[in-house]
């Protein structure tokens, strides 16, 4: 009968380096309305590899820190950007081993809205930032680092199916109070369809929560109402993409 080691024991003569190295990076699709248009922020790689090609803002995770930290600091190095009170989710791990020529290195990808912003800066590690049209980006000549369409493809998908049952759309707006043609406008932008103003009021004002009146709308001289986020979490039942047209 052989003795048991203690975890002390077993600990002491661990070490990570016996097994294969897997890196681990986080990626951003940081999604935004601008001139009417959805959009995503890309930055030009300033190194090898893919160097010269528009990617995700990203990096490696440090040692110290957990996943969420690393996407925050990874997005403020690259563009300088904070997130704030910016809507963040998780979107998925991303692992096939030939995803990057460095070696087998693991992505957790992120998808994040935010509201119009004027401008963003590169920082050390690119060459160029800049906000480009989804549908440009996705469109078969333009030419992206790593596997990032995909990332791009999956983050677009989550966003459009997200704001169906979530009430996350405010957070592509600038201000905390809107309009409800405002919010109407990021439904029809994020979707990429028209939709019957009267059939969309009717909806959002049918869920419990999904917006609180800050002010009532004045037909004397003709002023919209004006809302804010309430505070339902999920909306339900769920809008259709199709069924508020």
């Amino acid at each position: 009968m052989t003795n048991a080691q203690t975890e002390e024991e077993f600990l002491s003569k661990y070490n990570l380096k016996d097994y294969p190295s897997v890196g681990v990076t986080v990626d951003l699709s940081v999604f935004t309305i601008r001139d009417g248009e959805l959009s995503i922020l890309l930055i030009e790689r300033g190194g090898h590899p893919e160097k010269g090609k528009w990617a995700l803002p990203g990096g490696f995770v440090e040692t110290t820190e957990d996943l969420f930290t690393a996407a925050s600091r990874e997005l403020e190095e690259e563009v300088g950007l904070t997130l704030d009170e910016s809507y963040l989710e998780q979107l998925q791990t991303y692992g096939n081993p030939n995803r990057d020529k460095r070696g087998y290195i693991v992505s957790v990808a992120y998808v994040a809205l935010v509201p119009h912003i004027s401008g963003v800066t590169a920082g050390s590690d690119a060459n160029n930032a800049h906000f480009f049209n989804v549908d440009e980006v996705l469109s078969d000549d333009f030419e992206l680092a790593f596997d990032h369409r995909q990332i791009i493809t999956d983050g677009l998908e989550r966003v459009r199916a997200k704001i169906e049952y979530a009430p996350i759309a405010h957070h592509f707006l600038t201000d905390d109070v809107f309009t409800m043609s405002e919010l109407r406008k990021v439904y029809e932008t994020v979707w990429g369809v028209d939709l019957t103003p009267s059939n969309f009021r009717r909806k959002v004002q049918s869920v419990k929560g999904f917006v609180e009146t800050v002010k009532a709308s004045a037909k004397s001289n003709r002023q919209p109402a004006l809302y804010k986020a309430g505070d339902a979490e999920v909306i339900y039942p769920p809008l259709q993409r199709g069924g508020i047209s």
